[in-house]
């Protein structure tokens, strides 16, 4: 049985009454992945610490996240992450109202590590534990950094490393699936890419992953048109999308240009920054065409009602600074507002995982308590509660296409 309301210790300067229950503190747990992320965030949305273990150095070295030595890693981290973020914020567990876990989406070996753990926190505290759904996080983090400015409802591009998606967010377990990708995501083709041209093999770029590499090395191009590459899903009227037919026809331009130059195996093509500049531009384009059609979409059918149209781009492609610039050019267009959060929150960590949590409780402050921890499970792969991606493309919205910058 979990503590009562009233049996939770009172800390006026920090916590706020959501209906019964008196909620101070949130702590969040985030390992969907390969990041050990704990952190401890209070209602008003103040991060009071945040502790990242991150696993990139290790699986930089393999090309990819090898999941059983990410749960390794996770187990050994996560024990000595949640004392520090104790430490940081200078709190006893008693002090909690809550422990906010992802439990969805992401590797089952890696997400079975943060739930078992905050499941033992839960029984030995008498804490009452909140299940996270990763990518509805990633959604509403921006929302504590702009409470006043983002208000549900509001549209949602949330592209990281296994995701690309557009959904229009109304609240914690209510967001509904507009498109999504039908192979790769994003990150997922930037690292692909990136490895393909040995972009390792510069000492700068070693330990980067593939979006950073791409990205700093596209500001320098000489000639950013050199490379083109043909827009996926030109023909289809809704807003999927698709990145394999970017990362295969930037296969074949290397290929080919490594032929010309009789690249060495263990070289990188001589224009290596034109390159990243038209990939940049072709990953930035389709993106962009794809939210230009959902926020033609959610404006024709007044999805937004009364708030002013509001687009957010979330995950951990949003830290790109040339794709959210266009992205903020595309919705200016529109007059609609524009926001990512901090690029410290726009990666995987605990902070959006606790805040998570607090909008849930704000929600439904009483949800808490009608959960059986033991009941609470992991999950690989888990959608919205709606989709209305089948509606989208029978709208088949004819655009007229912002260009990029």
């Amino acid at each position: 049985m979990y503590a009562a309301a009233s049996q939770l210790p009172k800390y006026p300067a920090a916590c706020s009454r959501l209906g019964q229950r008196l909620v101070s503190y949130m702590l969040g747990i985030e390992t969907s992945c390969d990041d050990t992320g704990i952190a401890i965030v209070d209602t008003s949305g103040r991060v009071h610490a945040n502790v990242l273990e991150s696993q990139q150095k290790f699986h930089t070295r393999y090309g990819g996240i090898i999941p059983p030595r990410a749960q390794d890693l996770h187990r050994a981290r996560i024990a000595a992450a949640y004392e520090r973020c104790l430490e940081q914020a200078q709190l006893q567990p008693e002090q909690l109202a809550g422990i906010a876990v992802t439990t969805h989406p992401g590797l089952p070996l890696s997400l079975i590590v943060g739930l078992r753990f905050a499941r033992h926190l839960a029984r030995r505290h008498h804490k009452p534990m909140l299940p996270v759904h990763h990518m509805e996080a990633h959604a509403l983090q921006a929302r504590m950094e702009h409470p006043t400015e983002i208000s549900y409802p509001y549209l949602c591009l949330l592209i990281s490393g296994g995701h690309s998606q557009l959904a229009m967010v109304n609240g914690p377990g209510r967001l509904t699936l507009l498109g999504e990708t039908l192979d790769d995501a994003p990150g997922e083709a930037f690292d692909k890419i990136a490895r393909r041209l040995r972009l390792y093999v510069l000492p700068q770029y070693r330990l980067w992953n593939g979006g950073q590499a791409i990205e700093h090395a596209a500001r320098d191009a000489k000639n950013p048109t050199a490379f083109e590459f043909p827009l996926p899903l030109a023909q289809q009227r809704n807003c999927n999308f698709s990145f394999a037919g970017i990362k295969n026809n930037s296969f074949r331009a290397i290929r080919k240009q490594e032929r010309e130059e009789r690249t060495p195996p263990d070289g990188i093509i001589s224009n290596y920054r034109d390159f990243c500049a038209g990939l940049l531009n072709a990953v930035s384009r389709h993106l962009m065409h794809r939210t230009q059609r959902a926020l033609e979409y959610c404006l024709e059918r007044q999805l937004f009602g009364a708030a002013p149209p509001t687009l957010v781009i979330s995950g951990g492609v949003a830290n790109n600074d040339a794709i959210f610039e266009n992205l903020k050019h595309l919705a200016n267009a529109y007059n609609c507002r524009c926001y990512r959060p901090s690029k410290l929150y726009c990666s995987d960590n605990g902070v959006m995982i606790a805040w998570h949590g607090i909008e849930q409780l704000l929600q439904d402050p009483n949800q808490s308590l009608r959960l059986d921890i033991d009941k609470i499970d992991i999950a690989g792969s888990a959608g919205f509660q709606q989709s209305m991606v089948a509606d989208v493309e029978l709208a088949a919205i004819k655009c007229k296409w912002i260009k990029p910058l």
